[in-house]
């Protein structure tokens, strides 16, 4: 990808391909200028060049690829393509929220209750319509190195919260104050010296002991400034563990409340399945095993079950090796089995030029084995 500096693209302008940030994030799709807010935000946050495999212009022209896509391929899978860029937008928007969120935490312990609630119902309703979308981005948005992985863990553990609380069928107003308890359930973290809860060293006794503490410092400031009970139990909770070796109060069992279970399980998952520092991540699928095999059963079942049959076993956005040898991508689950999940096949169309789509099956078309991106890239 080429490089563009921040401060030399005029605003208003449309990039003929995607815009990322650090070759992970998308700020922009073709069809969306170049606005004056995002050369901002991104001096803001000391970002000064952005990457596209395009060129920028006063107006939105389709590129030479495009055209061919449109016209040589019927329209090939265009309304998944859109809803992957939307969710992808979406992740990235909400990304920025977190990041600004945390920075006014930090620095004046500001607390806009009204607007986490707004957002978490935003995310609610986009969870409810395109869910598949949304979890396929996921593992193509990898936590920038470098960057603040604190707000990145939580956009993708509150997503995850979500679409657990969805499956177990909790009502509206109760998926919203989940959502409310995921986002903010690492905010104590905020209170330790950064050097501490970003470090990319390992922390000696001492700091160790200091994380600790963070779900209490969670608890209180929440409480401090009127957050629901539940919400407060929740980052007070989040580290507990069924078998009660947890912490900071060694629960167990029943004592925990659902939203903290739902939490741990969640931001369990996308540690094992993200890369953090001194960590190489899981793929999906080993990654769910792991929470599987639930060892020590630290888990709640109930919880891990409702993670399996949202994502399935090869989760939604996992690259995977077909058993004839050909290539693909998990993009549903297979509500009967979520050993055969619903995978779509690269280089094999449909009739009407759509990338052919097929249901797994243990005496039929199976996955071999996870694939890297890498190994897709080849």
């Amino acid at each position: 990808m080429k490089e563009f500096p921040v401060r030399d693209i005029p605003h208003d302008s449309y990039f003929t391909r995607n815009t990322y940030l650090d070759k992970g994030f998308v700020i922009t799709a073709p069809e969306m200028p170049f606005i004056m807010d995002y050369s901002v935000m991104l001096e803001k946050w000391s970002f000064k060049t952005i990457y596209s495999d395009g060129e920028a212009g006063r107006d939105y022209v389709m590129d030479n690829d495009e055209i061919a896509y449109t016209v040589g391929s019927k329209f090939l899978h265009q309304s998944d393509n859109d809803k992957i860029e939307k969710a992808e937008e979406f992740y990235t928007g909400f990304l920025y929220y977190m990041e600004n969120m945390f920075m006014r935490i930090t620095v004046s312990e500001e607390y806009d209750q009204k607007a986490i609630t707004e957002k978490i119902k935003e995310i609610v309703e986009y969870i409810r319509e395109d869910r598949r979308f949304l979890i396929r981005i996921l593992k193509n948005n990898e936590p920038a190195e470098g960057k603040n992985y604190l707000a990145t863990h939580s956009v993708r553990s509150t997503i995850l919260s979500i679409v657990i609380g969805s499956f177990l069928k909790l009502p509206p107003y109760r998926l919203i104050e989940l959502g409310i308890a995921a986002v903010l359930h690492e905010v104590g973290m905020l209170k330790l010296p950064s050097q501490i809860y970003l470090s990319y060293r390992p922390l000696d006794a001492k700091e160790q002991k200091a994380i600790l503490t963070h779900p209490i410092l969670g608890y209180t400031m929440l409480k401090t400034n009127n957050f629901p009970l539940a919400v407060c139990l929740a980052t007070l909770e989040h580290h507990e563990r069924e078998n009660g070796t947890g912490y900071p109060r060694k629960l167990s069992g029943d004592k925990i409340s659902l939203y903290s279970k739902i939490i741990a399980v969640a931001c369990s998952y996308e540690a094992l399945s993200s890369s953090r520092p001194h960590k190489e991540a899981k793929d999906g699928y080993t990654g769910m095993l792991e929470l599987l095999k639930n060892e020590g059963k630290q888990y709640d079942d109930t919880v891990i079950k409702a993670l399996v049959l949202s994502l399935s076993i090869y989760p939604i956005g996992l690259y995977v090796l077909l058993s004839n040898g050909k290539k693909g991508q998990v993009v549903d689950v297979n509500p009967e089995n979520p050993r055969f999940p619903i995978v779509q096949v690269f280089g094999e169309y449909t009739p009407d030029g759509r990338i052919k789509t097929v249901q797994t099956a243990q005496e039929a078309l199976s996955i071999a084995r996870p694939l890297s991106r890498m190994e897709i890239d080849t």
